[in-house]
Protein backbone atom coordinates (compact mmCIF):
# COMPACT_ATOMS: atom_id res chain seq x y z
CA UNK A 1 0.00 0.00 0.00
CA UNK A 2 0.68 3.93 -0.62
CA UNK A 3 2.45 5.75 2.38
CA UNK A 4 -0.89 7.26 4.22
CA UNK A 5 -1.65 10.74 2.70
CA UNK A 6 -3.08 13.57 4.88
CA UNK A 7 -7.07 12.42 5.04
CA UNK A 8 -7.66 14.56 8.75
CA UNK A 9 -10.57 16.61 6.90
CA UNK A 10 -12.57 13.17 5.77
CA UNK A 11 -15.83 12.38 7.07
CA UNK A 12 -15.29 8.72 7.87
CA UNK A 13 -18.90 7.85 8.90
CA UNK A 14 -19.95 9.67 5.59
CA UNK A 15 -17.75 7.90 3.37
CA UNK A 16 -18.56 4.17 4.76
CA UNK A 17 -22.77 4.99 4.08
CA UNK A 18 -21.49 6.47 0.84
CA UNK A 19 -19.51 2.76 -0.10
CA UNK A 20 -22.44 1.08 1.30
CA UNK A 21 -24.48 2.84 -1.52
CA UNK A 22 -21.97 2.56 -4.11
CA UNK A 23 -21.76 -1.36 -3.93
CA UNK A 24 -25.47 -1.47 -3.91
CA UNK A 25 -25.15 0.88 -7.20
CA UNK A 26 -22.66 -1.70 -8.70
CA UNK A 27 -24.39 -4.57 -7.97
CA UNK A 28 -23.89 -6.00 -4.65
CA UNK A 29 -26.79 -6.90 -2.37
CA UNK A 30 -24.45 -5.83 0.81
CA UNK A 31 -21.55 -4.06 2.32
CA UNK A 32 -19.72 -4.35 5.53
CA UNK A 33 -16.72 -2.64 6.97
CA UNK A 34 -14.76 -4.92 9.97
CA UNK A 35 -11.53 -4.63 11.65
CA UNK A 36 -8.76 -7.05 11.08
CA UNK A 37 -8.60 -9.21 14.61
CA UNK A 38 -9.08 -12.53 13.81
CA UNK A 39 -7.58 -14.15 16.62
CA UNK A 40 -10.78 -16.66 17.15
CA UNK A 41 -10.65 -17.96 13.51
CA UNK A 42 -6.87 -18.01 13.08
CA UNK A 43 -7.16 -21.03 15.85
CA UNK A 44 -10.34 -22.64 14.76
CA UNK A 45 -8.77 -23.10 11.32
CA UNK A 46 -5.38 -24.47 13.26
CA UNK A 47 -7.49 -27.11 14.73
CA UNK A 48 -8.84 -27.59 11.13
CA UNK A 49 -5.86 -28.18 9.36
CA UNK A 50 -4.50 -30.05 12.30
CA UNK A 51 -7.26 -32.80 11.99
CA UNK A 52 -6.23 -33.26 8.41
CA UNK A 53 -9.87 -31.86 7.46
CA UNK A 54 -8.25 -29.52 4.72
CA UNK A 55 -6.84 -32.84 2.07
CA UNK A 56 -5.05 -31.90 -0.28
CA UNK A 57 -5.62 -28.20 0.03
CA UNK A 58 -2.10 -27.33 1.03
CA UNK A 59 -3.05 -23.69 0.31
CA UNK A 60 -4.49 -23.43 3.50
CA UNK A 61 -1.74 -23.64 5.48
CA UNK A 62 1.31 -22.73 3.41
CA UNK A 63 1.01 -19.09 3.49
CA UNK A 64 1.27 -18.80 7.61
CA UNK A 65 -0.17 -16.43 9.35
CA UNK A 66 -1.00 -14.61 6.31
CA UNK A 67 -4.64 -15.94 5.95
CA UNK A 68 -5.39 -14.65 9.55
CA UNK A 69 -3.39 -11.10 9.90
CA UNK A 70 -4.71 -9.27 6.37
CA UNK A 71 -1.79 -6.93 7.82
CA UNK A 72 0.85 -9.45 6.63
CA UNK A 73 -0.89 -10.32 3.71
CA UNK A 74 -1.05 -6.52 2.70
CA UNK A 75 1.20 -4.26 4.62
CA UNK A 76 -0.83 -0.96 6.04
CA UNK A 77 -4.42 -2.88 6.40
CA UNK A 78 -6.36 -1.72 9.00
CA UNK A 79 -10.08 -2.64 7.89
CA UNK A 80 -11.68 -4.77 5.13
CA UNK A 81 -14.46 -3.95 3.57
CA UNK A 82 -16.68 -7.12 2.65
CA UNK A 83 -19.51 -7.56 0.10
CA UNK A 84 -21.70 -10.42 -0.38
CA UNK A 85 -23.49 -11.07 -4.10
CA UNK A 86 -26.35 -13.28 -4.96
CA UNK A 87 -25.71 -15.86 -7.36
CA UNK A 88 -28.65 -18.49 -7.44
CA UNK A 89 -29.45 -17.99 -11.58
CA UNK A 90 -33.54 -16.95 -12.10
CA UNK A 91 -33.39 -18.87 -15.41
CA UNK A 92 -31.95 -22.36 -14.81
CA UNK A 93 -33.57 -25.54 -14.11
CA UNK A 94 -34.79 -25.75 -10.97
CA UNK A 95 -32.26 -27.93 -8.71
CA UNK A 96 -34.29 -30.10 -7.34
CA UNK A 97 -35.46 -31.55 -10.27
CA UNK A 98 -32.49 -32.18 -11.81
CA UNK A 99 -30.73 -34.30 -8.82
CA UNK A 100 -33.92 -36.27 -9.22
CA UNK A 101 -32.88 -36.84 -12.87
CA UNK A 102 -30.12 -39.50 -13.17
CA UNK A 103 -29.46 -38.38 -16.67
CA UNK A 104 -28.90 -35.27 -16.24
CA UNK A 105 -25.87 -33.55 -15.21
CA UNK A 106 -25.99 -31.63 -11.96
CA UNK A 107 -23.53 -28.79 -11.87
CA UNK A 108 -23.71 -26.64 -8.46
CA UNK A 109 -26.03 -23.36 -9.70
CA UNK A 110 -22.50 -20.79 -8.94
CA UNK A 111 -20.63 -22.43 -11.37
CA UNK A 112 -23.60 -22.25 -14.70
CA UNK A 113 -22.48 -18.84 -15.95
CA UNK A 114 -19.53 -16.81 -16.21
CA UNK A 115 -16.62 -17.03 -13.44
CA UNK A 116 -17.76 -15.14 -10.28
CA UNK A 117 -14.11 -13.96 -9.63
CA UNK A 118 -14.17 -12.28 -12.87
CA UNK A 119 -17.49 -10.61 -12.00
CA UNK A 120 -16.88 -9.43 -8.75
CA UNK A 121 -13.16 -8.56 -8.71
CA UNK A 122 -14.54 -6.05 -11.35
CA UNK A 123 -17.23 -4.65 -9.33
CA UNK A 124 -14.62 -4.78 -6.56
CA UNK A 125 -12.08 -2.46 -8.24
CA UNK A 126 -14.89 0.00 -9.35
CA UNK A 127 -16.14 0.74 -6.02
CA UNK A 128 -12.11 0.97 -4.98
CA UNK A 129 -12.12 3.80 -8.00
CA UNK A 130 -15.40 5.50 -6.74
CA UNK A 131 -13.68 5.42 -3.18
CA UNK A 132 -10.60 7.16 -4.76
CA UNK A 133 -12.37 10.07 -6.96
CA UNK A 134 -14.28 10.65 -3.48
CA UNK A 135 -11.23 11.18 -1.16
CA UNK A 136 -7.94 10.99 -3.31
CA UNK A 137 -4.87 8.36 -3.47
CA UNK A 138 -5.30 5.65 -0.82
CA UNK A 139 -3.77 2.17 0.01
CA UNK A 140 -6.19 -0.42 -0.95
CA UNK A 141 -6.18 -4.68 -2.55
CA UNK A 142 -8.95 -6.73 -3.80
CA UNK A 143 -9.82 -10.18 -3.01
CA UNK A 144 -12.58 -12.73 -4.48
CA UNK A 145 -11.28 -16.01 -3.38
CA UNK A 146 -7.88 -15.70 -4.66
CA UNK A 147 -5.58 -15.48 -2.05
CA UNK A 148 -4.88 -16.23 1.78
CA UNK A 149 -8.08 -14.79 3.00
CA UNK A 150 -10.16 -15.62 5.83
CA UNK A 151 -13.54 -14.24 3.90
CA UNK A 152 -16.49 -16.05 5.88
CA UNK A 153 -14.71 -14.74 8.79
CA UNK A 154 -14.49 -11.09 7.64
CA UNK A 155 -17.91 -11.34 6.40
CA UNK A 156 -19.66 -12.44 9.93
CA UNK A 157 -17.28 -10.02 11.17
CA UNK A 158 -18.27 -6.72 8.79
CA UNK A 159 -22.52 -7.96 9.62
CA UNK A 160 -23.20 -9.57 6.54
CA UNK A 161 -24.40 -12.91 8.07
CA UNK A 162 -23.37 -15.73 10.33
CA UNK A 163 -20.97 -18.95 9.79
CA UNK A 164 -23.58 -21.60 9.73
CA UNK A 165 -23.19 -25.56 10.75
CA UNK A 166 -22.41 -25.95 7.28
CA UNK A 167 -19.23 -23.47 7.03
CA UNK A 168 -21.20 -21.20 4.53
CA UNK A 169 -22.13 -17.40 5.55
CA UNK A 170 -25.75 -17.29 6.14
CA UNK A 171 -27.68 -14.07 6.05
CA UNK A 172 -31.26 -13.76 8.22
CA UNK A 173 -32.86 -11.79 4.91
CA UNK A 174 -31.07 -13.39 2.20
CA UNK A 175 -30.28 -17.02 3.25
CA UNK A 176 -26.31 -18.36 1.86
CA UNK A 177 -27.00 -18.02 -2.09
CA UNK A 178 -24.13 -15.56 -2.53
CA UNK A 179 -20.59 -14.83 -3.26
CA UNK A 180 -17.75 -13.02 -1.25
CA UNK A 181 -15.41 -10.55 -1.89
CA UNK A 182 -13.02 -7.91 0.17
CA UNK A 183 -11.25 -4.84 -0.50
CA UNK A 184 -8.44 -4.51 2.09
CA UNK A 185 -8.12 -0.90 3.58
CA UNK A 186 -5.90 1.16 5.24
CA UNK A 187 -8.55 3.57 5.71
CA UNK A 188 -9.69 4.29 9.53
CA UNK A 189 -13.62 3.63 8.75
CA UNK A 190 -16.11 2.94 11.44
CA UNK A 191 -16.87 -1.10 11.86
CA UNK A 192 -19.81 -2.72 11.66
CA UNK A 193 -21.42 -4.72 14.17
CA UNK A 194 -20.93 -8.87 14.24
CA UNK A 195 -23.63 -11.02 12.72
CA UNK A 196 -25.88 -12.68 15.41
CA UNK A 197 -25.54 -16.77 14.92
CA UNK A 198 -29.08 -18.06 14.45
CA UNK A 199 -28.50 -21.76 13.11
CA UNK A 200 -30.27 -22.58 16.91
CA UNK A 201 -31.05 -26.33 17.12
CA UNK A 202 -31.42 -26.92 13.76
CA UNK A 203 -29.30 -29.78 12.02
CA UNK A 204 -30.88 -30.17 8.53
CA UNK A 205 -27.77 -29.13 6.85
CA UNK A 206 -25.72 -31.98 8.78
CA UNK A 207 -28.34 -34.78 8.21
CA UNK A 208 -28.94 -34.20 4.24
CA UNK A 209 -25.12 -34.18 3.56
CA UNK A 210 -24.96 -37.35 1.07
CA UNK A 211 -21.21 -38.22 2.27
CA UNK A 212 -21.44 -37.18 5.81
CA UNK A 213 -19.00 -34.49 5.42
CA UNK A 214 -20.39 -32.47 8.39
CA UNK A 215 -18.57 -34.20 11.00
CA UNK A 216 -19.99 -32.00 13.67
CA UNK A 217 -21.66 -28.70 13.26
CA UNK A 218 -19.84 -26.04 12.03
CA UNK A 219 -16.71 -28.34 11.11
CA UNK A 220 -16.35 -29.95 7.72
CA UNK A 221 -14.12 -32.65 6.36
CA UNK A 222 -13.56 -31.80 3.10
CA UNK A 223 -12.07 -35.01 2.13
CA UNK A 224 -15.13 -36.23 2.59
CA UNK A 225 -17.10 -32.89 0.65
CA UNK A 226 -18.82 -33.44 -2.83
CA UNK A 227 -17.39 -30.17 -3.66
CA UNK A 228 -13.81 -30.99 -2.48
CA UNK A 229 -13.87 -34.66 -4.39
CA UNK A 230 -15.37 -33.03 -8.03
CA UNK A 231 -13.56 -29.73 -8.02
CA UNK A 232 -10.69 -29.78 -5.94
CA UNK A 233 -9.29 -33.18 -5.68
CA UNK A 234 -7.10 -33.95 -8.58
CA UNK A 235 -6.78 -37.74 -8.23
CA UNK A 236 -8.54 -41.26 -7.74
CA UNK A 237 -12.29 -40.43 -6.11
CA UNK A 238 -12.24 -42.63 -3.17
CA UNK A 239 -14.30 -45.86 -3.81
CA UNK A 240 -16.42 -44.95 -0.77
CA UNK A 241 -17.94 -41.84 -2.14
CA UNK A 242 -18.62 -42.87 -5.35
CA UNK A 243 -21.94 -43.91 -5.33
CA UNK A 244 -23.01 -41.19 -2.87
CA UNK A 245 -21.87 -38.32 -5.73
CA UNK A 246 -25.30 -39.36 -8.01
CA UNK A 247 -25.30 -37.14 -10.91
CA UNK A 248 -23.23 -33.97 -9.15
CA UNK A 249 -20.17 -33.18 -11.69
CA UNK A 250 -18.87 -29.85 -10.13
CA UNK A 251 -19.74 -29.07 -6.59
CA UNK A 252 -22.41 -29.81 -4.61
CA UNK A 253 -25.36 -27.25 -3.53
CA UNK A 254 -27.55 -30.27 -1.07
CA UNK A 255 -26.82 -28.23 2.51
CA UNK A 256 -27.83 -25.13 1.00
CA UNK A 257 -30.94 -26.36 -0.79
CA UNK A 258 -32.25 -27.79 2.66
CA UNK A 259 -31.32 -24.68 4.94
CA UNK A 260 -34.46 -23.05 5.93
CA UNK A 261 -32.84 -19.50 6.06
CA UNK A 262 -33.07 -19.82 2.31
CA UNK A 263 -36.56 -19.46 1.88
CA UNK A 264 -35.53 -16.30 2.11
CA UNK A 265 -32.70 -16.04 -1.14
CA UNK A 266 -33.44 -14.13 -3.87
CA UNK A 267 -32.08 -14.94 -7.50
CA UNK A 268 -29.78 -12.81 -8.84
CA UNK A 269 -29.95 -9.82 -11.04
CA UNK A 270 -26.68 -10.26 -12.46
CA UNK A 271 -26.86 -11.36 -16.78
CA UNK A 272 -23.48 -12.52 -15.96
CA UNK A 273 -24.46 -15.84 -13.69
CA UNK A 274 -26.92 -17.32 -16.02
CA UNK A 275 -26.70 -20.64 -17.85
CA UNK A 276 -24.08 -20.96 -20.33
CA UNK A 277 -24.37 -23.41 -23.19
CA UNK A 278 -27.53 -25.08 -21.40
CA UNK A 279 -25.26 -26.38 -18.70
CA UNK A 280 -28.45 -26.60 -16.37
CA UNK A 281 -30.38 -28.91 -18.59
CA UNK A 282 -27.60 -31.11 -20.48
CA UNK A 283 -27.72 -34.79 -20.30
CA UNK A 284 -24.28 -36.94 -18.91
CA UNK A 285 -23.80 -38.15 -22.22
CA UNK A 286 -23.40 -34.87 -23.84
CA UNK A 287 -21.19 -33.28 -21.71
CA UNK A 288 -19.14 -36.88 -21.69
CA UNK A 289 -18.82 -36.84 -25.06
CA UNK A 290 -16.88 -33.08 -25.41
CA UNK A 291 -13.58 -33.84 -26.40
CA UNK A 292 -10.97 -31.22 -24.79
CA UNK A 293 -11.33 -28.70 -27.23
CA UNK A 294 -14.72 -28.60 -26.68
CA UNK A 295 -14.35 -28.44 -23.25
CA UNK A 296 -11.93 -25.17 -23.23
CA UNK A 297 -14.74 -23.84 -25.70
CA UNK A 298 -17.26 -24.08 -23.37
CA UNK A 299 -15.88 -23.35 -20.32
CA UNK A 300 -13.93 -20.40 -21.49
CA UNK A 301 -14.25 -17.41 -18.70
CA UNK A 302 -16.11 -19.99 -16.34
CA UNK A 303 -14.90 -21.01 -12.88
CA UNK A 304 -15.30 -24.98 -14.09
CA UNK A 305 -12.18 -24.86 -16.60
CA UNK A 306 -9.85 -24.64 -13.23
CA UNK A 307 -10.59 -28.32 -12.61
CA UNK A 308 -9.39 -29.44 -15.99
CA UNK A 309 -10.20 -31.86 -18.41
CA UNK A 310 -9.33 -35.08 -17.20
CA UNK A 311 -11.53 -33.95 -13.70
CA UNK A 312 -14.76 -33.21 -16.08
CA UNK A 313 -14.36 -36.54 -17.61
CA UNK A 314 -14.06 -38.36 -14.36
CA UNK A 315 -16.56 -37.12 -12.39
CA UNK A 316 -18.99 -37.89 -15.77
CA UNK A 317 -17.89 -41.31 -15.53
CA UNK A 318 -18.86 -40.93 -11.50
CA UNK A 319 -22.11 -39.94 -12.37
CA UNK A 320 -22.57 -42.46 -15.31
CA UNK A 321 -21.90 -45.24 -13.28
CA UNK A 322 -25.17 -43.97 -10.68
CA UNK A 323 -27.15 -43.07 -13.61
CA UNK A 324 -29.41 -46.06 -15.87
CA UNK A 325 -28.14 -49.10 -17.27
CA UNK A 326 -29.14 -47.91 -20.67
CA UNK A 327 -27.42 -48.96 -24.68
CA UNK A 328 -25.99 -45.28 -24.82
CA UNK A 329 -25.26 -44.98 -21.45
CA UNK A 330 -22.74 -48.22 -21.77
CA UNK A 331 -21.74 -47.42 -25.37
CA UNK A 332 -20.47 -43.91 -24.22
CA UNK A 333 -18.28 -45.44 -21.53
CA UNK A 334 -16.94 -48.36 -23.22
CA UNK A 335 -15.77 -45.69 -25.80
CA UNK A 336 -13.48 -44.50 -23.07
CA UNK A 337 -12.58 -47.89 -21.53
CA UNK A 338 -8.75 -47.17 -23.33
CA UNK A 339 -8.29 -43.92 -22.81
CA UNK A 340 -5.10 -42.07 -22.75
CA UNK A 341 -5.58 -41.11 -19.18
CA UNK A 342 -4.96 -43.60 -16.34
CA UNK A 343 -7.38 -41.55 -13.90
CA UNK A 344 -10.08 -41.69 -16.78
CA UNK A 345 -9.97 -45.32 -17.06
CA UNK A 346 -10.07 -46.34 -13.99
CA UNK A 347 -13.08 -44.59 -13.29
CA UNK A 348 -14.94 -45.47 -16.52
CA UNK A 349 -14.04 -49.18 -15.67
CA UNK A 350 -15.19 -48.72 -12.28
CA UNK A 351 -19.04 -46.82 -13.42
CA UNK A 352 -18.84 -50.05 -16.17
CA UNK A 353 -19.05 -52.20 -12.79
CA UNK A 354 -21.35 -50.13 -11.28
CA UNK A 355 -23.88 -50.28 -13.44
CA UNK A 356 -23.54 -54.08 -13.58
CA UNK A 357 -23.77 -55.15 -10.09
CA UNK A 358 -27.38 -56.08 -10.13
CA UNK A 359 -27.05 -58.48 -12.89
Amino acid sequence: MPPESNKQDINYQRLADSIRLWANELGFQQAGISDIELGEHEQFLQQWVDAGFHGDMDYMYKHGSKRSHPEELVPGTIRVISVRMDYWPKQAREAENVLEDPVTAYISRYALGRDYHKVLRSKLKKLAAKIQQQIGEFGFRVFVDSAPVLEKALAEKAGLGWIGKHSNVINEKAGSLFFLGELYTDLPLPTDKPAINHCGTCNTCIKCCPTQAIVAPYKVDARRCISYLTIELRGSVPLEFRPLIGNRIYGCDDCQLVCPWNRFSENSNENDFLPRHQLDTATLIELFNWDEMTFLQRTEGSAIRRIGYECWIRNIAIALGNSEKTTPVITALEKRVHDTSELICEHVQWALQHLNRND
